[in-house]
């Protein structure tokens, strides 16, 4: 996997790191072939923060439990 690298790579090859996690939102350092960071994107960790504002506020959890519950419609279409 080319978003993969050892530790040792990694410090060798940091700014092919860098790129391949803005490549694939994910850069992924091992030791001993065991996962130990991963190094994220700007947009990833934005989205990552983005949905844990969400599932931290009361009115989104009684709306995504409304939805699952099929309570609401949902519609791809904006209203006119």
């Amino acid at each position: 996997m080319h978003n993969t690298y050892s530790v040792t790579s990694g410090r060798r090859q940091f700014p092919a790191m860098v790129r391949a996690a803005q490549r694939r939102g994910v850069a992924v350092v091992t030791h001993d072939d065991t996962t130990v960071a991963y190094l994220v994107s700007r947009d990833k960790w934005e989205a990552i923060l983005e949905t844990m504002e969400l599932l931290a506020s009361p009115d989104f959890q009684r709306q995504l439990r409304r939805l699952r519950a099929g309570k609401v419609k949902y519609s791809t279409e904006w209203p006119d």
